[in-house]
């Protein structure tokens, strides 16, 4: 399968500041050769909202990867929103879900932990796409929230089926993310590291059949040489020209990565370059293993020095 490529813009919020000159951006974006684009805005979900909306109305096919947090809107007032904003992209939207610390409130009730943000995740997500799916009102009561007549009208175009992504490492999370995860966010390390993490999430997706349903993504932050500044994402981090940049992320691809979330190139140079240069380095790449039919793991043979974990 062709490999995607997501831009995921800094943490510090300026990629969205002005949104004249994002539009500039986002129509870079969509030439270069991204398919998607993650939207995580320090000022939390609503603005996250807002800035979905304005980006599904400003491209043509750029998909909108929404970050989001159970507990943050009650699951109907969440699928109504989300609903919405997938009617108005024609289907470009999908649901990034970060796991964030129990709110005080909810603490006084219940111990706050690993497994209980866990839990709470599952329990949202089951409720999103049963209000996603349902063509009747329901009701539910269960550990963390209770619905009355629980029912969204107009169904965005995906359904029940808008794709879902998950990341994390615990056991706990891994069940959640086989349950759930259409995409799997990968966490930073070296082939052989990510190789077992990848195997480990196929086997929590097996015990719910979904094995074959999952997709993997793997973070990447872009440092080509000359340019400089701090990291803001935990990732894989390269450095160096488009070629050696390409070179150093086939090893990745050849495990079975569909997508690279590429961050750290947020000027309209920088993404233009590696648009023109590396992802094309790569898509051609690929495609030349595959008309030549390589057995899997071809790449990951190269000495691998490029890459640095952070």
């Amino acid at each position: 399968m062709p490999i995607e490529f997501t831009h995921v813009p800094g943490a510090n919020g300026s990629f969205f500041y002005d949104f004249a000159e994002t539009a500039t951006k986002l129509s870079l974006i969509e030439d270069s050769g991204f398919r998607k684009l993650v939207i995580d805005d320090p000022a939390g979900l609503l603005s996250n909202m807002d800035i979905a909306a304005q980006t599904i109305d400003r491209t043509s096919s750029l998909e909108v990867v929404l970050t989001h947090w159970a507990g943050v809107v009650e699951p109907t007032v969440a699928a109504r929103q989300l609903a919405a904003l997938d009617r108005r992209g024609g289907g470009r939207l999908s649901l990034r879900m970060l796991s964030e610390p129990l709110q005080d409130s909810d603490a006084e009730a219940r111990p706050v932990g690993h497994s209980v943000v866990w839990q709470r995740i599952d329990e949202y997500l089951v409720l999103l796409k049963r209000l996603w799916s349902n063509d009747k009102p329901f009701d539910h009561e269960g550990a963390f929230y209770s619905v009355k007549g629980g029912y969204v009208p107009r169904k965005g175009p995906h359904g029940a089926d808008l794709a879902i992504r998950l990341g994390g490492q615990s056991g706990t999370a891994l069940k959640v993310a086989g349950k759930h995860a259409d995409v799997f966010e990968l966490a930073a390390g070296s082939p052989e590291e990510v190789a077992q993490l990848m195997q480990r999430v196929r086997g929590a997706a097996a015990e719910h059949g979904r094995a074959g349903r999952l997709r993997f993504a793997l973070p990447v932050r872009i440092r080509p040489e000359g340019w400089s500044g701090a990291s803001d994402h935990k990732a894989i981090e390269v450095a160096g020209p488009p070629a050696r940049l390409a070179l150093s992320l086939l090893p990745y691809a050849a495990l079975g990565i569909e997508e690279f979330m590429i961050g750290g190139i947020d000027r309209p140079s920088e993404i233009a370059r590696i648009g023109r240069e590396t992802v094309t380095l790569i898509a051609n790449s690929l495609a030349r293993r595959e008309a030549d039919t390589l057995p899997p793991g071809t790449f990951a043979l190269r000495p691998f020095t490029e890459a640095r974990v952070r």
